[in-house]
């Protein structure tokens, strides 16, 4: 997702995150915005509905934003994610493409395997983070922010045609598919009664092709942005109304919106595009050096690895960390102070906890501040009170593995 202008729920949480620009390349009118194939279908369910990546998208429903967020933890809800750009990269060096624009090693991947990874520039600085899968019909399915769409796409296409004209036999195709988004402990449960395939055997980034509720040719992935078990679910358009209709019959199951996604997303300890991680941040600033594959790290063969690589054993000028605090919310730029009170840093993302009742956020402070405990200062309307450093994610993940 990509960086957001702040708007306010009438529940008082800040919600983050609506550009209406950053999208897909949009008409002269820029009130027109694009519709997911679920548009009438939010309208019809009392979706209020926003402008996100240029996209008309709902923030919420009938639901409060904390109802909807408690929801997805305690049952599971579904949102709608098909704003997110999602491609096919096809031909026998389809692996050298990928790898040629992201730190991850793509080659190691199973059949049906996938990974986060993250497209980055020769400084060193995140273009965008996105899921990478191989899979058993010999392509690779990407999945990258809506945000991102138009600057990813180029990239990927602009490699394309480069390596084409040297010969190699590569290729890329948008699918145009919408994707649905199952989230939280009952999600697998609620999704096997209209599957075939045994969900057990589907552990955590690991994708197939099955008929879901009548509906063929969808891609089940078993991930998702809450950190709760669930699965995103790219469908063709014609059957995503049906497919979300039959998801909603089930009671545990019920609609959410941009809302709850963000404030669940920064309780897992993951990361905006745009916030959190952009063009100036490097992996191992933004506590993502784990991506960075070890044969890549060896090879530094992919883009900014000259920057990359030795800031994993040297030292860095900042790091991304959590935090929680009583009193007002942290907000994304509210200044982070040492407890002599010198500005050391700024909030990225924050919001009131609903799991919690804490306030957490997360922010970049230097390497010597970044140990969790470490007792700073938050700046919120211009006033300073206590913060304290902490692990992430701050509500543990529940995401399902063999383990």
């Amino acid at each position: 997702m990509r960086r957001a202008v702040s708007m306010v729920s009438p529940l008082g949480f800040r919600l983050q995150a609506l550009p209406s620009t950053l999208g897909r390349p949009l008409s002269c009118a820029q009130d027109v915005l694009r519709r997911t194939p679920l548009y009438d279908f939010h309208l019809a369910k009392g979706g209020k509905m926003v402008t996100f990546a240029g996209w008309s998208l709902p923030v919420q429903y009938q639901d409060t934003h904390v109802d909807s967020h408690l929801h997805t933890r305690r049952h599971c809800s579904l949102f709608d994610v098909s704003h997110m750009l999602q491609t096919k990269i096809f031909g026998r060096d389809r692996v050298k493409l990928m790898e040629s624009l992201v730190v991850g090693d793509i080659a190691e991947l199973k059949p049906n395997q996938g990974t986060l990874s993250l497209f980055t520039n020769e400084a060193g600085g995140i273009l965008d983070d996105l899921i990478v899968t191989s899979t058993s019909e010999e392509h690779l399915y990407v999945v990258s922010n809506a945000g991102c769409w138009e600057k990813d796409l180029a990239l990927m296409q602009d490699k394309v045609r480069e390596l084409q004209n040297r010969g190699d036999d590569v290729g890329l195709e948008v699918v145009d598919n919408a994707l649905l988004a199952l989230q939280g402990p009952t999600a697998a449960q609620v999704l096997q009664a209209g599957v075939a395939d045994d969900l057990k055997k589907l552990p955590f980034m690991t994708s197939a092709v099955m008929e879901v509720f009548g509906v063929s040719g969808c891609r089940v992935t078993r991930c998702g942005y809450t950190g709760e078990d669930g699965v995103e679910i790219s469908v063709p358009a014609a059957g995503a109304v049906h497919l979300a209709t039959a998801l909603l019959e089930n009671p545990e199951v019920k609609l959410a919106g941009l809302a709850a996604r963000d404030s669940l997303r920064l309780e897992a300890g993951l990361c905006l595009y745009g916030n959190d991680i952009d063009e100036n941040t490097t992996p191992v600033e933004g506590s993502l050096g784990w991506t960075l594959g070890k044969r890549r790290r060896a090879a530094m063969d992919f883009p900014g690895a000259k920057v990359i690589v030795p800031q994993l054993k040297g030292v860095v000028q900042r790091r991304r960390v959590g935090l929680m605090c009583e009193g007002a919310p942290m907000r994304a730029h509210s200044p982070i102070l040492s407890t002599e009170g010198s500005v050391i840093g700024a909030v990225t993302s924050g919001c009131p906890s609903p799991s919690l009742k804490k306030n957490v956020a997360m922010g970049y402070v230097p390497p010597k501040y970044s140990r969790p405990g470490t007792q700073l200062l938050v700046e919120v309307r211009r006033k300073q009170q206590m913060a304290v450093v902490s692990k992430m994610p701050f509500v543990p993940t529940n995401y399902y593995t063999f383990k």
